[in-house]
């Protein structure tokens, strides 16, 4: 644990995942290197990054002033599973919700603010995303105050102040987006619509402090202290600590790495939890005749690793005394065409994830849930077990067609198939009562209908300004 603590302290490991906030060509992290640094480089201003998978694709922000540029998300999307739920509900994504309907995942607005030297960003989150993300943190269990509706309806919430050093240093503290898993928060940046297990049970967002490095304008260093992994409060008494460092040399290719390291059980404070998220993009093709129908070809590969170790689990390896194995490994990788200049885009890829002791696993909900709910404390009758040493592993794959009239609209249609080693998805007979209502008494003969497998088709309607 020395030895981790070492290396995490010289280096910030090397891990991210990236995320719009930080990656985007458009006035956001670099607006007051721009506007105050005139002999200084805009950091990755050298090149055309909307490329990139969980990047903004935009080369322009229409809702600009000297003073705010303004964000506006909207994503629907209708979705069916081979396995026709009676419930319609969806386990295991953070994407979607609900099945066999029409669905609002998505609708946020807001901006950014810049002044001088300050900044500020807030960015509303409507729709099923408001309660399917915060159903995930369990720390707004300890104690009063209900964290999950004080929070819920923010995505983003963070203001600081940018310090002329180096190509920028910007110093924010709110709730910001992870970087942790290469997709994106927000569809609409992203190749796919359902991400692979590597980034759906990674998180999402971030409570705390940040600090952008901007070494050069090719290179960024970010340290973070924060509550906890994807946490609104803290499990224990110890902070989370981590941090990003992104690198881009050329215009056709970023590393990213992420790195996480807290105490994140609940009564657990001397179980340690440790995570590394790597990612690399390269575009290996770029069509420079007009007359080319592929306009651009490009790839990702993703690899995460990390472990829980103490307080009766063991890491990798399991011990007789110490405890079983509990740590975390997966992958996926993507593929990207985009053709018809600009106006159609083709997607193909997948990923893979063992993760002993299921301690990143997203818990199925309903009747299947295994923790207590807030205000009743019951948890479901039959809960989906994630003991010490229980095993899952899973993969995924998908295709994806993007139709794209401009920067600012995507029609998008997906099939994804995803299998777990345990009966883990929502069968037929869904994960909530005899009839799929949640007012229907629950028999203690009923059962939670979870099948290893399904496949499921996605459209959607992706729109940001």
């Amino acid at each position: 644990m020395k030895k981790l603590l070492l290396s995490f302290i010289l280096g910030i490991s090397i891990t991210t995942a990236y995320s719009q906030d930080q990656a985007t060509t458009l006035k956001k992290d670099s607006t007051m290197v721009k506007d105050t640094v005139k002999t200084k480089a805009e950091p990755f201003a050298f090149g055309d990054f909307t490329w990139l998978n969980g990047n903004d694709r935009r080369h322009k922000a229409l809702l600009d002033t000297k003073y705010f540029t303004g964000r506006f998300l909207l994503d629907f999307n209708y979705t069916a599973s081979n396995n026709n739920p009676i419930d319609h509900t969806v386990v295991g994504s953070t994407a979607l919700a609900r099945d066999h309907e029409f669905e609002i995942s998505t609708v946020a607005f807001g901006g950014d603010f810049h002044y001088d030297n300050v900044r500020a960003s807030v960015l509303t989150q409507f729709g099923t995303r408001a309660t399917v993300v915060p159903r995930n943190d369990f720390s707004v269990t300890r104690g009063q105050y209900d964290l999950a509706t004080a929070y819920r309806y923010l995505s983003e919430a963070n203001a600081g102040y940018h310090f002329n050093v180096l190509h920028g240093i910007n110093v924010d503290a709110g709730i910001f987006m992870s970087y942790v898993g290469l997709f994106s928060y927000y569809n609409a940046e992203n190749w796919a619509y359902q991400p692979s297990f590597t980034s759906d049970n990674t998180p999402w967002f971030f409570n705390g402090i940040r600090v952008q490095i901007f070494v050069s304008d090719k290179l960024k260093i970010e340290p973070w202290l924060i509550n906890g992994w994807q946490s609104y409060g803290m499990f224990n008494s110890q902070p989370g600590i981590g941090g990003q460092i992104l690198w881009r040399p050329v215009e056709w290719f970023q590393a990213l790495t992420n790195t996480y390291y807290g105490a994140d059980t609940q009564d657990k404070p001397g179980r340690k939890r440790f995570h590394s998220d790597n990612s690399i993009e390269l575009r290996y093709f770029k069509g420079e005749d007009k007359g080319s129908f592929v306009n651009s070809a490009a790839f990702s590969i993703t690899g995460d690793i990390g472990f829980e170790k103490g307080d009766g689990v063991n890491g990798f390896h399991a011990d007789p005394v110490k405890g079983p194995a509990q740590y975390f490994a997966s992958g996926m990788i993507y593929h990207r065409m985009v053709m018809a200049k600009g106006h159609l885009g083709w997607t193909v890829g997948g990923g893979v994830i063992n993760n002993p002791g299921r301690y990143l696993v997203l818990y199925p909900t309903g009747d299947a849930n295994p923790i207590p709910a807030i205000n009743t404390g019951a948890t479901g009758s039959h809960p989906f077990t994630a003991n010490p040493g229980d095993q899952f592993h899973g993969y995924d794959y998908s295709t994806t067609i993007d139709l794209m009239p401009n920067d600012y609209l995507t029609f998008r249609l997906e099939v994804v198939h995803r299998h777990a080693s345990v009966p883990y998805f929502a069968g037929h007979g869904g994960v909530t009562s005899p009839d799929g209502y949640n007012t229907t008494p629950v028999p203690s003969d009923f059962t939670p209908d979870l099948v290893p497998s399904e496949t499921r088709f996605i459209g959607a309607l992706l729109v940001r300004f």
